[in-house]
């Protein structure tokens, strides 16, 4: 049940991450600078540290007891992550939109599932299974088709912006670009490895202090994505200094929410995922960021549907990208899959060490 309940939690982080930026097609005032600032200032601060310091008892005194190695190890994760954003921007230009998109989820997922299963993370996380075992091989095949479902998807939307003659004037080396997204693509996990690599003595201080699971989980996020905020908060206020356009900010309060809505959906998507994967056990930090990959392209397509960014599109783009999304869910199925092989064994392994004792009790 817990199997079920976890892989609903990532799919609908994914989900909602993908489709997180939907409100900034309403704007007419606010630029990429404008609601960048606003909805990460609201979705890496305000709204992490505000359940934070209400939902957690004595906070500060509950951070002073983790070790520093995990805040500092959360941190440089977030730092990459920030970076991997700010590189996808420039690699739309240099390389277009599809090329990029593709090479960063095709990377992203290969790195994000297989490390956890190699460099064990904390607490649950740390008895993940190896890559080699019947569930880490299930998993890798999971992100096999998965990358299926990528290149399918790049394809189609190839194929859109030639059916629509809106293919993506690129600018400077195509080379450089295609280096900065596949690097991109691997530091991108680092706001899974945030999680990953610090939620365990993070959350079991918070609950020591009297902390509920989800506060504790924020908390995860408040501590962990500092080195996030320094990327993707001083980005937007230098694209606002050069541009002299902090007075927009205020020019409208309609898209000034709409940029608020973008931070709480970033919030709850990052929050939602933690706490899946906390669901999903021991292997939980590859396979819910694979599904949550995998809902996070579909959620991203969907808005695409939905805002007409397919309209007068038919025939094989189309085509492709309802294969793609149908590959997409294929590869969630396979690495869930994967997931209920690791509780199996834990449940052999526990079955197998009571019968030792068992027979060791009848033999004395």
């Amino acid at each position: 049940m817990e199997t079920v309940l976890g892989i609903a939690v990532v799919a609908v982080a994914g989900l909602i991450m993908g489709s997180s930026a939907w409100p900034f097609k309403l704007m007419k005032k606010y630029q990429f600078e404008h609601w960048w600032f606003v909805g990460m200032l609201v979705g890496l601060i305000i709204m992490p540290w505000t359940i934070t310091l209400v939902g957690c008892p004595r906070p500060f005194e509950a951070f002073a007891t983790v070790p520093t190695s995990a805040l500092v190890k959360a941190n440089l994760f977030a730092f990459g992550w920030g970076i991997a954003n700010v590189l996808c921007g420039v690699c739309f230009v240099r390389i277009g939109m599809a090329l990029t998109g593709a090479l960063l989820t095709g990377m992203g997922v290969s790195v994000g599932v297989t490390v956890p299963m190699i460099v064990k993370g904390s607490g649950l996380f740390k008895d993940a299974p190896g890559l080699g075992s019947p569930a880490g091989l299930t998993v890798l095949a999971g992100v096999g088709v998965m990358l299926v479902g990528v290149v399918l998807a790049s394809i189609a939307g190839f194929g859109r912006d030639r059916s629509l003659a809106k293919l993506e004037q690129k600018s400077g080396s195509f080379l450089v670009g295609l280096i900065m997204a596949v690097s991109a693509g691997v530091l991108s996990c680092g706001v899974s490895f945030a999680f990953v690599y610090s939620q365990g003595p993070v959350v079991e201080a918070m609950k020591a202090h009297g902390a509920g699971e989800i506060p504790a989980t924020f908390a995860v996020w408040a501590v962990g994505l500092g080195g996030g905020v320094l990327v993707n908060i001083a980005y937007p206020i230098y694209l606002l200094t050069r541009n002299k356009s902090w007075g927009v900010l205020l020019a409208s309060g309609k898209e000034l929410g709409l940029a608020v809505i973008i931070g709480i959906n970033f919030s709850v998507a990052v929050a939602l995922m933690g706490q899946g994967m906390l669901l999903l056990g021991a292997l939980g930090a590859s396979v819910g960021f694979g599904v949550q990959q995998a809902a996070q392209m579909t959620g991203s397509q969907g808005v695409g549907f939905i805002s007409g960014e397919w309209r007068g599109v038919h025939g094989r783009p189309r085509g492709l990208m309802y294969a793609a999304i149908c590959v997409l869910i294929l590869a969630a199925g396979v690495m869930s899959y994967g997931n209920t092989l690791t509780k199996t064994g834990s449940a052999d392994r526990l079955d197998s060490i009571s019968k030792e004792i068992t027979h060791d009790r009848h033999v004395g």
